[in-house]
């Protein structure tokens, strides 16, 4: 099997994180469904993001072949060992201690601190605003450049140790809680987002963004590493954040327009 460094490269963009699946659905369900058919609805409307993903990673492949990565082509050639009959017992071992708990570990590594610095921003006040809303009017320029705000940008930059507390910090600084807050139904989250300005287009950049953004803080470390190499860490994390931010900057002129 032979994977080009263009392909590698690009392969953070492959698929939505798995973090990032209830996110989408929760999203697409609220923006995209109807009373009827709605899980269906939501299922078609997974699935266009998942084939948008994979058409830009061959994209961006393309054009990292033709231009930073432009000469003579090189491959990772990986030989396939002797096939040998599954040992059930050594499979479930080493998933659960040499897999699951490494990565369990590097999560509760990097999302420890980063619940901690939510605490507190959404814990000390100035004037009765809290730091979380403070660094929300901060970003909301770049926001809203890209469709979204700047509650939203704050709650991907948070959201890096693990891409399942995005909405919740967003809920968090929407309702001005003093604690990261989870919603409590789709309900319930549909009235905290339409209330906040939500609409569909902010919908659809909220949908690409999360599918084209930096990657969570367990995988930059797993590309650290593994590669060895501090730049292609960094490009990892920068790649897919400028294709979320010009896909979404395109998209909200665009639907602006027609909506």
């Amino acid at each position: 099997m032979e994977w080009g460094n263009s392909d590698i490269d690009a392969a953070p963009m492959t698929v939505p994180r798995q973090g990032g699946f209830p996110s989408l659905l929760a999203i697409a369900t609220i923006f995209f469904t109807g009373a009827r058919l709605a899980s269906l609805q939501a299922a078609a409307v997974l699935t266009l993001l998942i084939l948008l993903s994979i058409a830009m990673t061959f994209l961006v492949s393309r054009i990292l072949t033709a231009t930073v990565l432009k000469g003579e082509a090189s491959s990772f050639v990986l030989e396939l060992p002797p096939y040998r009959r599954p040992q059930i017992g050594k499979v479930l071992v080493r998933s659960v201690f040499e897999r699951t708990l490494v990565v369990l570990g590097r999560a509760v590594m990097t999302a420890a601190p980063v619940n901690l610095l939510i605490w507190v921003m959404a814990n000390l006040r100035s004037g009765g605003v809290s730091l979380l809303m403070y660094a929300a009017d901060l970003l909301s320029p770049l926001g809203w450049l890209i469709g979204l705000d700047g509650v939203l940008l704050l709650a991907f930059l948070l959201g890096l140790p693990a891409n399942e507390i995005v909405l919740p910090v967003a809920v968090t600084v929407y309702t001005g809680a003093a604690q990261l807050t989870d919603y409590s139904s789709l309900g319930a989250l549909q009235q905290i987002l339409t209330a906040n300005g939500w609409n569909i287009a902010t919908a659809v950049c909220f949908l690409v963004f999360t599918l084209f953004h930096w990657p969570c803080a367990t995988t930059l470390l797993t590309i650290r590493k593994e590669t060895g190499s501090l730049r292609h860490t960094v490009f990892a994390f920068v790649l897919p954040m400028t294709v979320g931010i010009v896909l979404c900057a395109c998209l909200h002129g665009l639907l602006s327009v027609f909506l």
